[in-house]
């Protein structure tokens, strides 16, 4: 049975109400409110789940607060994740917000809905423009994982499930659908040829020519924010996993997590034929940031807009679908999982439909 008694100050004067259950087979459950109404309700409350054998134990969810979740999700479950840098951004932004602070069972959906619509309306310090809806879609999706993790298996109840779960998501942002067109392409190349980055060219080239993403061709390097240094988070390809004889490249570290062996057509084999060879192992003796900064500029000098070095990825896709190739063998090539992931990557150009109609 429930006990419910006055809590008192030094002056004798009822500052609040202190509920008090014990119960054959259960921890005594202690627990204080400000009024003996809402005492008394919780005690009902309680009791009743008791009874019912749904309760458990919420004392822990009342405790941690989002931003030690956020901690110990980091701790014990991003070394587990192939890349860290942007969920460790993600953290560092949710623990500095408002929710940071709010116990698990205080996380309440309508908090995160004022959290989403604010941060839509925040400009953003990197772009100065509005932070996009992908952006705060990424930062509730990490904590919805983060939540729905410390109820499976950290054991932590929250009494009305994920709140990240019963909220509206910011709409998902248009897929780019920016493709290589006109003369855009012999510009493209012409302006790499004359980059100082002697690698650019061939880089670029090659990326057309595979579909390969940034990461599994070049050599990317993350800051650590724990140790302050760079780690490399990719090796690049290597001239071991490369086969110019039956002109493959095998992947042993992908996005997906699972390796694939990508087939080379005549151009990308002529490339690699091209290439030095460096001592290292690396078929591109160079870095993705090197790259990156080569390739902006090479824009500005061809004077190409609004093309990013991964809609190269866009084009190769698209590429592989206007040779004919089925959703399978397009994605054995470029390693994407599902079809609807592949179609995001896929844009048709409409007059090479028309020629294969006839």
């Amino acid at each position: 049975m429930a006990t419910i008694n006055s809590r008192e100050d030094q002056d004798g004067i009822t500052i609040g109400w202190q509920a008090q259950i014990k119960r054959k087979g259960f921890p005594l459950q202690v627990k204080t409110f400000r009024t003996k109404a809402e005492a008394t309700q919780w005690a009902t409350v309680t009791e009743s789940e008791m009874m019912r054998g749904v309760w458990r134990d919420r004392s822990r969810a009342e405790i941690m607060t989002v931003t030690a979740l956020l901690e110990r999700y980091r701790k014990e479950i991003l070394p587990e994740k192939k890349s860290r840098q942007g969920p460790e951004s993600v953290i560092r932004i949710l623990s500095a917000s408002e929710l940071g602070k709010l116990s698990l069972a205080a996380l309440t959906p309508e908090a995160l809905a004022i959290y989403r619509d604010r941060r839509l309306k925040s400009i953003s310090k990197k772009t100065g423009r509005p932070t996009s809806s992908q952006t705060v879609r990424h930062e509730i999706s990490l904590l919805s994982r983060a939540i729905a993790h410390a109820i499976k298996e950290w054991g932590i109840p929250i009494a009305h499930g994920n709140p990240c779960l019963q909220i509206k998501m910011p709409a998902q942002a248009k897929p780019r659908d920016r493709r290589l067109v006109d003369d855009e392409e012999e510009r493209l190349l012409a302006a790499c040829a004359e980059s100082r980055n002697v690698w650019l060219r061939p880089v670029v080239v090659f990326a057309i020519e595979t579909g390969m993403r940034a990461g599994e061709m070049l050599e990317k390097w993350e800051l650590n924010q724990e140790s302050g240094n760079q780690e490399k988070k990719s090796f690049g390809l290597q001239w071991a996993d490369v086969d110019l004889k039956r002109r493959t490249a095998h992947l042993t570290k992908t996005k997906n997590g699972e390796a694939r062996t990508v087939p080379l057509s005549s151009s990308a084999v002529a490339v690699l034929e091209a290439l030095p060879r460096n001592l290292d192992g690396r078929v591109f003796g160079t870095t993705y940031e090197g790259i990156h900064q080569s390739f902006v500029r090479a824009c500005k000098r061809a004077d190409i807009l609004d093309l990013r070095f991964h809609d190269l990825r866009h084009e190769a896709t698209s590429r592989l679908f206007e040779k004919s190739l089925n959703p399978m063998q397009v994605a054995a090539i470029t390693g994407h999982k599902t079809l609807q992931m592949l179609k995001r990557y896929t844009h048709l150009r409409a007059e090479d439909l028309a020629k294969i109609l006839g």
